[in-house]
C-alpha cells in the first residue's frame, strides 16, 4: 500500500523477544497503512550465524549477518533497528549514524547517561544531512494512550496536578529463577527501574506534555544472587549449581515533580506477585482526569469534572472508532487491537518522518532526558536525597 516507490531497506540486529515484535511490525504496516516508502526487509544481524539465519527465514527478512557491522557496511541498507540489550545500543547506533544510516533504537536509550548523551550527539550530526533517530517507546502509540494525550492537549482536563505510574511484572519472584542479561548491571543498566520504569517515565511525560525536573527514589534487590543460567555456565540446560549475584535493583519507586507544578508517584517492580504486565497511568487535573490500564489497553477512562456532581463518573471509553488515534487502518469499532500493534504504528511514524524530512517522536534527546530521570532516581536512593534533573 505505498504511495510511491521511494525504498527503505531496513537491517535489524538482534532477533530475540524485541526482534520478533520489530520483525512483525516491519511486516504489517506496508499491508495496513499507506505508507510514502516501500519497505524492505533486507538482513537481520546476531552474533550467532546459524541462528541469525534461522530467524531470517522465521521472521521474513531477506538475509542474515553474524556482525552487526556488515549492516553499517552495505551500502543498500538505509536503516538500522537496534533489538539488542542495552549495553550494545551506544556502539552500534553511533557507528550506524556517522555511517548516514537512519537508527531505530530500542529503549532505554543506553545504559548510562554519559552513553545517551553521545547517542544523541551523533543523532544532532546526522540530522544535519537528514539522517533521523527514534527510541522505541512503543507505549506511546497505544491507540488509548495517544487519546490520552489528545484529551490533555485539548485543555479538557484542566491544570494537571497529579500523575500517579505503575508498571507491574513478576517473573523473577521465585528466587531460583537463573540469572540472565537483565539482572546484571553490565548488559542491563539497571533492573526494573530501566527496564520497565522508563516505560512509564515516558508514557507520564508524553500524557501531560511535560518534564519531570526533580525525583526522590528508593531502589530494592530483594534477591541478591541467583543460579547461573546456561548461557553464564555454558551448559545446556536453563541454569547451573553455581550461583551469580545480581548487581541491578528488583524494584525502584520515586516521587517526581513535574516542570509545570504537577507532583508525580512512581512504581517499577518485578516482584508484584500475579501481575504479568500490568502498566497503569492516572493523570489528575482541576477539571477532569484520564486512566489508563495495560490490562485493557483498548479503553480509557475519562472523567469530566465540568459535569453534574449528580452525574459525574468516570466514563469508559472503548477507543476502537476509526476517528481515534491509528485506528482507522485495522478493523471496524469493537474489534480490540493487541500489544504488536503499538510496533506497528511505531513503524509507520517513522517511516513518515523519514519521507517528510521531519525529526521522529521520541527522538533521542527524549531517550536522553528519561535517562537522566533513571540515572537521578539511582542517585536518589544512594543519597536518600532528591535529585535535580539536567535539562
Amino acid at each position: 500500500m505505498t504511495t510511491n516507490n521511494t525504498r527503505l531497506s531496513v537491517a535489524m540486529i538482534g532477533h530475540a523477544f524485541m526482534g520478533a515484535a520489530h520483525s512483525q511490525a516491519w511486516r504489517t504496516a506496508p499491508h495496513f497503512f499507506d505508507l510514502p516508502m516501500d519497505v524492505r526487509m533486507a538482513l537481520v544481524c546476531g552474533q550467532d550465524g546459524k541462528r541469525a539465519a534461522a530467524a531470517a527465514e522465521r521472521l521474513g527478512w531477506a538475509d542474515s549477518a553474524p556482525d552487526w557491522r556488515i549492516a553499517i557496511e552495505r551500502d543498500d541498507i538505509d536503516l538500522v533497528d537496534i533489538c539488542t540489550p542495552g549495553h550494545t545500543h551506544a556502539e552500534v547506533a553511533i557507528a550506524a549514524l556517522d555511517a548516514g544510516k537512519h537508527v531505530l533504537c530500542e529503549k532505554p536509550l543506553a545504559n548510562t547517561v554519559d552513553e545517551a548523551e553521545r547517542m544523541a550527539a551523533a543523532a544532532e550530526r546526522a540530522a544535519a544531512h537528514g539522517i533521523r533517530a527514534m527510541v522505541g517507546f512503543t507505549y506511546r502509540r497505544v491507540p488509548a494512550v495517544a487519546l490520552a494525550r489528545r484529551l490533555v492537549e485539548e485543555g479538557r482536563i484542566g491544570e494537571i496536578r497529579h500523575v500517579r505510574a505503575q508498571y507491574l511484572q513478576d517473573w523473577i519472584t521465585d528466587p531460583e529463577a537463573p540469572l540472565s542479561w537483565r539482572l546484571e548491571k553490565d548488559k542491563a543498566g539497571s533492573g526494573a527501574l530501566g527496564d520497565i520504569g522508563a516505560h512509564i517515565i515516558d508514557l507520564a511525560q508524553h500524557i501531560v506534555g511535560d518534564q519531570i525536573l526533580a525525583v526522590v527514589g528508593h531502589t530494592e534487590t530483594f534477591v541478591k544472587e541467583r543460579p547461573l543460567a546456561a548461557e553464564h555456565a555454558g551448559l545446556s540446560g536453563t541454569a547451573s549449581a553455581e550461583r551469580g549475584q545480581v548487581t541491578v535493583d528488583d524494584a525502584a519507586v520515586f516521587l517526581a515533580r513535574f516542570g509545570k507544578g504537577a507532583v508525580g508517584v512512581f512504581e517499577a517492580t518485578r516482584f508484584a506477585t500475579g501481575r504479568k504486565n500490568t502498566i497503569r497511568v492516572e493523570v489528575s487535573g482541576s477539571a477532569g482526569s484520564v486512566a489508563f490500564d495495560f490490562d485493557d489497553m483498548n479503553v480509557l477512562e475519562f472523567y469530566d469534572a465540568t459535569e453534574p456532581a449528580e452525574t459525574a463518573g468516570f466514563r469508559r471509553i472503548p477507543v476502537t472508532e476509526p476517528g481515534h488515534p491509528y485506528v482507522g487502518a485495522w478493523w471496524p469499532a469493537g474489534h480490540w487491537l493487541g500489544y504488536e500493534h503499538g510496533f506497528t504504528h511505531q513503524v509507520v511514524d517513522l517511516v513518515h518522518a523519514i519521507a517528510d524530512g521531519a525529526d521522529p517522536a521520541p527522538s533521542f534527546l527524549d531517550g536522553l532526558q528519561v535517562q537522566r530521570v533513571l540515572s537521578a532516581v539511582e542517585t536518589s536512593s544512594d543519597t536518600r536525597s532528591w535529585q535535580e534533573i539536567p535539562r
